[in-house]
């Protein structure tokens, strides 16, 4: 079933997750621990994130280095199929600019298609760590919404190839991303929503927040897009905080404000797993004030916590 549909045919606030695929040698198994307890909240969809390729530098025995591509965390289309098999929950795959041509990113669609998947989250992805910015592979998408556009040609029928006439239509759901806090590259918050509306004119069905803290930001950020004519579902994403080094961390990589009482508790707190309580408490909070005010999902960033999202959940659902 579709992301939308599922939100459609919802009485209530539904939930979903989101996983990492599992590093490099390890196995699908470790990706079923993570998620056994969580099924027991009957998740409406859950999400796979992707991985581009890194390329680092290997010392060789003659003292040289070689420069090596590495993926290490390969398997998102897999790991999709898998949980759609083990757990009859639809996935959703994240598809991302980074790292793919055009006709690989078509191909991968294909894949996706001929496996029953549906669904689709939209991303532009990071930069490289060795990108001072985003760069696209050769005859690759530069932005998302230019990605978006493709698969949303794919739903027509229209392939790379010009010499395929009527081809088969794909349906997949097109989700794609939205910040409360405005993406870190755009001037100003006005010039983000207009990318945004632009995205939700070629064909996103609903948005996925990034992760937030201060639920009156998000409040706010649905308000806006509203003004600017943006009428599809807004999911808001959480991610609680586990550890003090992320009070740093998280403003630096995600661009994402810290309140100053979630501050000041985790401050507070001594040990590590104080912190973590402290977390998932702010968490529950902000699950039970944005369910509330009925919102579609409560979509969780699990990311290696799941004992902290299954505490929290429970106490809301």
């Amino acid at each position: 079933m579709k992301v939308i549909d599922h939100i459609n045919n919802a009485k209530d606030t539904v939930v979903s997750f989101e996983v990492l695929p599992p590093l490099k040698g390890r196995t699908i198994n470790s990706l079923y621990q993570h998620l056994d307890p969580l099924m027991e909240f009957k998740p409406s969809f859950i999400n796979v994130t992707y991985h581009r390729s890194e390329h680092i530098f290997k010392k060789k025995s003659d003292g040289t280095f070689e420069k090596v591509e590495v993926r290490k965390r390969p398997g998102t289309v897999g790991i999709c199929a898998a949980i759609m098999n083990h757990y009859k929950v639809d996935a959703v795959p994240h598809l991302i600019c980074g790292g793919f041509t055009k006709r690989e990113t078509e191909d991968a669609l294909i894949d996706l298609n001929f496996l029953g998947i549906d669904n689709v989250l939209v991303l532009r992805g990071d930069a490289t760590k060795n990108e001072a910015s985003f760069e696209p592979e050769p005859n690759g998408n530069r932005y998302a919404i230019d990605l978006l556009k493709q698969v949303d040609n794919l739903n027509n029928g229209i392939y790379q190839e010009d010499d395929i006439r009527e081809g088969f239509r794909t349906h997949f759901c097109i989700g794609t991303a939205g910040y409360p806090e405005k993406h870190f590259e755009a001037p100003n918050m006005e010039s983000d929503l207009r990318y945004l509306k632009a995205k939700v004119d070629a064909g996103a069905e609903y948005i996925l927040t990034q992760m937030f803290f201060d639920n009156a930001k998000f409040f706010e950020f649905v308000d806006k897009c509203r003004q600017a004519g943006i009428t599809v579902p807004i999911i808001p994403g959480l991610k609680p905080l586990t550890n003090k080094k992320q009070l740093t961390i998280i403003p630096r990589i995600f661009h994402v404000d810290i309140p100053s009482d979630l501050l000041n508790e985790m401050n507070r707190a001594k040990t590590d797993e104080d912190c973590e309580l402290v977390g998932q408490e702010w968490l529950i909070n902000q699950s039970r004030e944005l369910k509330k005010a009925g919102v579609p999902v409560l979509h969780y960033y699990t990311l290696g916590k799941p004992a902290i999202i299954y505490n929290a959940v429970a106490k809301v659902f």
